[in-house]
C-alpha cells in the first residue's frame, strides 16, 4: 500500500470491519459419518461441461441458505476465468480442487481493496483443499500500477485451506478477521501480501516475494501488514515451518494497526530479508505495543543481529501459547470437525 493510498485504504477497510463477520462463532456444520468425505452431498464443476455445474460460482449459488450440512463441491482442472463469491448464508462449504497447480480461479479485479478480490468468502466454516487463486492484473510480464489487486479475501470465521496457492503482486490475501488455519499452502506477492486482522496460523507454507523491481528501479516490499488494533484483540499471523523466499528485498512486516502482531517460528528464512527485519510503518514512536517475534529460525535471513531493537522476545508461555493450533485457533476443536481433506 502507497501512501497516497492509505486513506482511501482506510476507509473501506473501516467500513468493512464495521460490517463484516469477523467475531468468533460457536457453530459448527453437521458431518455425515457414513460419507467418506463426512459430507451431505457432492456436486461437481467442470468448465468441459461433464459435471452438474460449469461454474464455480453456480455450484456456489445451488447451496440453500442458511446450510448447516456439510455441502462439497467437487472442482475439476481447469483454469476457471471467474470472480467468486461466497455469501453469508452459504455456510458449509467444501470446495474440492484437483491441486492448486491443477484447478485455478482467475480474475483481474483492481484499485480497490474491497473489491478487486477474485475469492471472496464472507461465510464462516469454510474448506478449500487443491486449488490456485490468482490475481492476473500484475502477472506475467506486463507491469501494470501498483494498485491492490487482491487473489482471495477471506472474512468469515473459521476457514481452513488445505494445498492452495495465492498469486498476486500488492495485498494478494486479505485475511480479514477471524480464525483461519492455512496448512501446505504457497502464497507469492510483492507489497503487503499477507495482511489484515486475522487470527490465522500458518503452517508448513511458502512465502514467496516476487516484487524485484518497479518502474525503473529496485524495490523493497513487506511480506505481511497485520492490522491487530488494540491490546485486549485476539489476532495475529503465526507462521510455523514455512519457508521464505523469493527476489530481491523485503520486510517481514509493517504495522497496518497500532497493535499488529506476527510470530514467525521454526522456518526457513532466505537473504530476501532486509537485515532490520521489521517496519513500525504509521506507528514509530509507539513500536512498544507491536509484537513482532522470531524463534528458532534458520538460513540467512533468519541473522537477527541487526534487528530492530523493539522486536519482541517472547516468554516459553507465550510461544506455548502461539505456537499450538489448539491453543491459538482451535480452542473449540473445530478443525477436527471438518470434512476429510486427505
Amino acid at each position: 500500500m502507497h501512501k497516497m493510498q492509505f486513506l482511501q485504504f482506510f476507509l473501506c477497510i473501516t467500513v468493512l470491519l464495521l460490517y463484516c463477520n469477523v467475531s468468533r462463532s460457536a457453530f459448527l456444520c453437521e458431518l455425515n459419518q457414513a460419507n467418506p468425505f463426512k459430507v451431505a452431498l457432492t456436486s461437481t464443476v467442470d468448465i468441459a461441461g461433464k459435471g452438474n455445474f460449469t461454474t464455480i460460482q453456480s455450484a456456489v449459488d445451488s447451496i440453500p441458505s442458511g446450510n448447516t450440512k456439510w455441502i462439497r463441491i467437487q472442482i475439476f482442472a481447469g483454469v476457471y476465468r471467474e470472480k467468486v463469491t461466497i455469501t453469508y448464508d452459504k455456510t458449509c462449504i467444501f470446495l474440492d480442487g484437483a491441486g492448486s497447480r491443477e484447478t485455478f480461479i482467475e480474475w483481474d479485479g483492481h484499485e480497490r481493496t474491497n473489491t478487486s478480490a477474485t475469492f471472496t468468502s464472507y461465510a464462516e466454516n469454510l474448506v478449500v483443499k487443491g486449488i490456485g487463486f490468482k490475481n492476473t492484473y500484475n502477472l506475467g510480464p506486463k507491469q501494470n500500477d501498483l494498485v491492490p489487486a487482491l487473489a482471495a479475501e477471506i472474512l468469515g470465521d473459521k476457514a481452513a485451506f488445505y494445498n492452495c496457492s495465492f498469486f498476486g503482486v500488492q495485498d494478494t490475501l486479505w485475511d480479514v478477521g477471524g480464525r483461519h488455519y492455512f496448512y501446505q499452502c504457497y502464497i507469492q506477492g510483492g507489497a503487503d501480501f499477507i495482511f489484515g486482522k486475522g487470527q490465522s496460523f500458518y503452517e508448513q507454507s511458502v512465502l514467496y516475494y516476487s516484487l524485484e523491481t518497479y518502474g525503473q528501479g529496485t524495490y523493497i516490499g513487506y511480506i505481511t501488514a497485520q492490522g491487530r488494533d488494540s491490546a485486549d484483540d485476539p489476532s495475529g499471523f503465526v507462521f510455523k515451518d514455512c519457508v521464505i523466499l523469493g527476489k530481491g528485498k523485503a520486510y517481514l512486516g509493517r504495522a497496518w494497526k497500532a497493535f499488529s502482531r506476527v510470530i514467525i517460528a521454526n522456518s526457513k528464512l532466505s537473504d530476501i530479508v532486509v537485515p532490520v527485519g521489521w517496519d513500525a510503518w504509521q506507528f514509530v514512536g509507539h513500536e512498544d505495543q507491536l509484537t513482532y517475534a522470531e524463534e528458532d529460525n534458520s538460513g540467512p535471513g533468519a541473522d537477527t543481529s541487526k534487528r530492530v531493537p523493539w522486536q519482541k522476545k517472547l516468554s516459553e508461555g507465550e510461544l506455548n501459547q502461539f505456537l499450538s493450533v489448539d491453543r491459538f485457533i482451535n480452542q473449540e476443536g473445530w478443525i477436527a470437525k471438518l470434512p476429510t481433506v486427505d
